[in-house]
């Protein structure tokens, strides 16, 4: 099992992913959305020259935001500063699509942007369409060190949907998926990964790799799971787990899906959003305020420990160590630490001491 940290990414602030390096992490994911936080490629550049051991990558890279070819050079060039040790975490865009009043990338698309990527990241030719226009491209100079290509990059893709699935089965080095799934979904979305792989005459890697975003929050003995202390700690990923279920509720039109866990709040929650002043066609800008990164006191009142328990990881040590092992025995890989932004370095430093030096 290896241990990742996700962070707001905040450019003058790279000092957190060496921090997580002092800790003992093995790998930092740098979020790519651009109406939230920093840019995403700056700060890994940053963190990569100011690091030695641990594993650098986005998490996720967005292809709506950035044409396939661009996406490509910009992980090469920071593999460039930290070779080896660079990795391409991608998805269809879900937040920072979203935050603009946008979908995500529909499947066919991103499948076909995979393609693109994975080639020029093997340093192959490849046909590529622009504006419906389609031309042989390839990188240029690379013997001349503008990129690195030698030490491989592998991709690792969210998805969750069939369709998706298949992609990653398809083009995909690893998985990611968000933690704290009802048991057993990440055994069959390996399984439906393998057999798109083969479907396309291809064998996973013995190093494919899966990763699961979540937080986690260490109790102390006693300590009630819903404690400002732990609400602090892990309030924003409550937060934003809604913030994502509704969307997809209203991007599914499926009525009938309410997140497992947040059954008592759901539907306070909608309510709360039809309420919003903000008009519905600009919605969007109030439903992610605060996403991923810091707590709206109007959503305090969602952050229950049914929701905490169904968005986090939360225990004392020994319990959170045994709920980590029954997700490596299923196929689990990694666990990576997502905490409000104020919180991250005390969220990293308590899981550090108390989990991963202990697993």
């Amino acid at each position: 099992m290896e241990f990742g940290v996700f962070v707001a990414t905040k450019i003058d602030d790279w000092q957190l992913i060496q921090y997580a390096e002092q800790l003992g992490y093995d790998r930092a994911w740098i979020p790519d959305s651009q109406m939230i936080w920093s840019d995403c490629y700056a700060t890994l550049a940053l963190a990569a020259h100011n690091t030695a051991r641990i594993k650098l990558g986005t998490g996720v890279a967005i292809p709506g935001t950035r044409i396939a070819p661009v996406t490509a050079h910009s992980i090469a060039s920071i593999n460039r500063i930290a070779p080896g040790r660079v990795f391409l975490g991608i998805g269809t865009g879900h937040t920072a699509m979203r935050c603009m009043g946008m979908n995500p990338m529909k499947i066919r698309d991103f499948r076909e942007y995979l393609r693109v990527v994975r080639a020029l990241l093997r340093g192959e030719g490849v046909e590529y369409t622009l504006n419906g226009v389609t031309r042989a491209i390839r990188f240029f100079h690379l013997d001349l060190g503008f990129i690195d290509l030698e030490h491989s990059i592998p991709i690792y893709v969210a998805a969750n949907g069939p369709l998706a699935l298949e992609a990653v089965g398809a083009y995909g080095d690893g998985l990611i998926s968000i933690a704290n799934e009802r048991p057993g979904v990440l055994q069959r979305h390996l399984a439906a990964v393998r057999e798109a792989a083969t479907r396309v005459g291809r064998q996973l890697p013995a190093t494919f790799h899966t990763t699961a975003l979540t937080s986690a929050v260490v109790l102390r003995p006693g300590e009630r799971v819903d404690s400002e202390r732990v609400v602090e700690q892990c309030g924003s990923q409550v937060a934003a787990a809604l913030h994502f279920a509704y969307e997809v509720r209203k991007f599914t039109r499926n009525e009938a899906d309410v997140p497992r866990g947040f059954e008592k709040v759901w539907q306070e929650y909608c309510d709360y959003v039809a309420a919003m002043p903000t008009p519905p066609e600009k919605r969007y800008l109030q439903i992610h305020n605060g996403h991923c990164t810091f707590l709206m006191p109007e959503e305090r009142r969602f952050v229950t420990p049914e929701t905490i328990r169904a968005s986090v990881l939360v225990g004392e040590p020994d319990e959170l160590i045994a709920q980590i092992r029954a997700a490596e025995r299923a196929g689990l890989r990694e666990i990576g630490l997502l905490p409000p932004m104020a919180s991250a370095r005390a969220v990293f430093a308590e899981f550090a001491e108390h989990v991963i030096r202990r697993y």
